[in-house]
């Protein structure tokens, strides 16, 4: 069975009652100023949004992407520093640098742990940086930790994160994903997919495969990745507008 269907929709770590998106981090608020106003729009269904500045926060305040995160909290979106974990080959100082430069100027609400490792041995490691970055956010009104490992990791991971993207790639492998069945013994509020390609004449079937599968929280784009290896979530897909009608109100935090 390619497709596991769940019957607990609850989706309490993303604070909405149905499906919503994750914007796993657009281009710099100067460079996509249409796509970072979309997200304070009314009646959009959003989890959460990735603040990334500069492959993490930059060296320096950015007074650009303050605005940009400031404007999505008093929407009543969380918004999510960007760390990449490099697989597990990151220095655990380095990590925690970040994440502190991200909570003192931009008061992020949690993190995204891009490139997340997947392994069980890596898993301890990875406990180990959640559970600084809980200390770090004890103080914030927040605390949300995203692990980015774009496929199935070992299920240990599940207990560590609020939740965790167990898709990352084109529509061309999403429609014939196939579940890990231990995902069933958690609900959608716990799972993310990211996917990019999708064509607008399968939108409906995307959807579908992520509600079949128990994906609480999605971001589906009709953008490409091309041999310049350039991000596709960086921009809003050409049926935004559609998208957020279809997945209808939700109800952000």
């Amino acid at each position: 069975m390619p497709h596991l269907t769940r019957t607990d929709t609850a989706l309490s770590a993303t604070g909405a009652e149905r499906l919503g998106f994750g914007v796993p981090g657009y281009a710099h608020p100067l460079l996509a100023p249409v796509e970072w106003a979309e997200l304070t729009r009314p009646g959009t269904p959003l989890h959460w949004a990735v603040l990334n500045v500069a492959d993490g926060p930059g060296a320096r305040p950015d007074p650009h992407c303050l605005e940009a995160a400031g404007k999505l909290r008093n929407a009543g979106v969380k918004v999510l520093g960007h760390l990449d974990l490099r697989h597990g080959s990151r220095p655990f100082g380095e990590i925690v640098s970040d994440a502190h430069r991200f909570l003192d100027w931009y008061r992020v609400d949690g993190y995204l742990l891009d490139r997340c490792p997947a392994d069980r041995a890596d898993l301890a490691a990875v406990r180990r940086a959640t559970a600084t970055l809980e200390v770090v956010l004890e103080h914030a009104d927040g605390g949300h930790l995203v692990l980015g490992h774009g496929s199935h990791p070992y299920p240990g991971y599940a207990e560590i994160a609020d939740q965790l993207v167990t898709f990352s790639g084109p529509w061309a492998e999403y429609r014939w994903s196939q579940v890990a069945e231990w995902t069933a013994d958690h609900p959608p509020e716990r799972f993310v997919h990211l996917v990019h390609g999708v064509p607008r004449t399968h939108l409906d079937e995307a959807v579908r495969i992520a509600r079949w599968q128990g994906a609480g929280t999605i971001f589906f784009t009709d953008r490409m990745e091309d041999t310049g290896h350039n991000n596709p979530f960086a921009a809003l897909p050409g049926y935004w507008d559609e998208i957020v009608s279809q997945i209808g109100p939700g109800v952000s935090e």
